[in-house]
């Protein structure tokens, strides 16, 4: 058994034959990018972007219906965007879940600014905002609940704390872009919300991000930041980075896009047919709660033995996998003492299973039997 990385627990065998999830990639995909190397025209330092780049933008408003949409070369970067959009800066504090990936709290820590670590709530693997509450402090100026495997975290309740405390926050959607609270799409209920474009995520650029807002004044600051802080010419108002998107990544994005309601409806599919078959075992399986509707980034259950099940699933041809084996505050960057310990009971039991849209429904009996079998020896 090994580590992927630091933060996915997977056993790689030569078996696996069902991923965890895959890019889906066609010939629409193929098409657009030869389009884009055939111009030329590879990127833009331009303040909107180039052709495929606002073209995008504009999808993405549309499909969140939201004002703004300021697209960047990853995920962690629209992170890093928001936070510096918001002035977030040394000296402030941040509030964060540990149970993510580290890219929320790194960027925070690029900031200058401190990531202060919450629980999570047992039930879905979200911010415990009861946790926001007890670690508020002078020096707290956001809070950025994760929806996690695209599940969504207490929004109202987080709107209450942060109305009462002035707190602004950051949505990291980076896994739920297609996910919805009472018909309202993830990312879109505070000042900022960000995607993520990875391979691992519903829908893919190779790499890429996307902040969205309703704010012009932050809307503005993101197109300078994502540009080395420029508007025009070399004149840099702001502190800024390159974080533009490429037009490749851009055009293949705008071809995703189009496919990601069929991309769900083919994930809601097989997380139905997995729910009802895994329905009489005592694995416990995730559940919408009243006014969710999830995207399903990730079917993620728990079960005693997790290590074990891990293991003999990969080695059927299951490539389940953990999301995440060690807690953000325990690594040797932060390696808090932070009680959290619905995060660390999490880390030792969550399993993710595939059931991303090339999962066929004999691919999901098969995955539903094998873990019953196991559970149950």
């Amino acid at each position: 058994m090994r580590t992927d990385g630091l933060y996915t627990l997977v056993v790689r065998t030569k078996f696996v034959k069902i991923p965890i999830n895959t890019p889906i990639l066609g010939k629409e995909e193929l098409s657009a990018v030869t389009s884009v190397v055939k111009s030329g025209g590879l990127t833009s330092a331009s303040k909107n972007g180039g052709k495929n780049v606002q073209e995008f933008e504009k999808l993405v408003k549309d499909f969140v219906k939201i004002k703004y949409a300021v697209s960047v070369n990853s995920g962690t970067a629209a992170l890093q965007a928001a936070l510096y959009a918001l002035d977030i800066k040394q000296g402030d504090e941040v509030i964060v879940p540990s149970f993510t990936f580290v890219a929320s709290a790194n960027a925070i820590a690029s900031t200058g600014a401190k990531p202060v670590f919450a629980d999570i709530l047992k039930e879905n693997f979200t911010i415990d905002p009861e946790s926001i509450v007890k670690k508020i402090t002078r020096k707290t100026k956001a809070i950025m609940p994760v929806h996690l495997y695209g599940h969504i975290s207490s929004l109202d309740r987080i709107k209450e704390i942060t109305k009462k405390h002035n707190l602004s926050v950051i949505e990291d959607a980076a896994q739920s872009l297609g996910s919805t609270f009472k018909g309202k799409q993830t990312g879109t209920f505070f000042e900022l919300g960000c995607y993520s474009f990875y391979p691992g995520k519903v829908i893919t650029s190779g790499e890429g991000g996307v902040a969205v807002t309703n704010n012009k004044k932050l809307y503005e600051k993101l197109l300078m930041i994502r540009n080395h802080g420029m508007i025009k010419g070399y004149d840099s108002k702001i502190f800024g980075l390159n974080l533009r998107l490429p037009e490749i990544s851009a055009a293949i994005a705008k071809i995703q896009i189009k496919k990601l309601p069929k991309f769900i409806q083919q994930r809601r599919r097989n997380a139905k047919l997995l729910s009802d078959l895994l329905s009489k075992t005592k694995i416990k399986t995730p559940l919408e709660r009243k006014n969710e509707k999830f995207n399903w980034a990730l079917y993620t259950i728990t079960t005693k033995n997790r290590n074990s099940v891990l293991k003999k699933l990969n080695s059927k041809g299951i490539g389940a996998a953990v999301y995440y084996p060690v807690p953000v505050h325990k690594i040797p960057i932060y390696n808090t003492k932070s009680k959290l310990t619905n995060t660390d009971w999490a880390s030792k039991h969550v399993l993710s299973l595939p059931i991303h849209p090339n999962v066929s429904t004999k691919n999901i009996e098969y995955i539903a039997k094998t873990v019953r079998d196991l559970v149950h020896e």
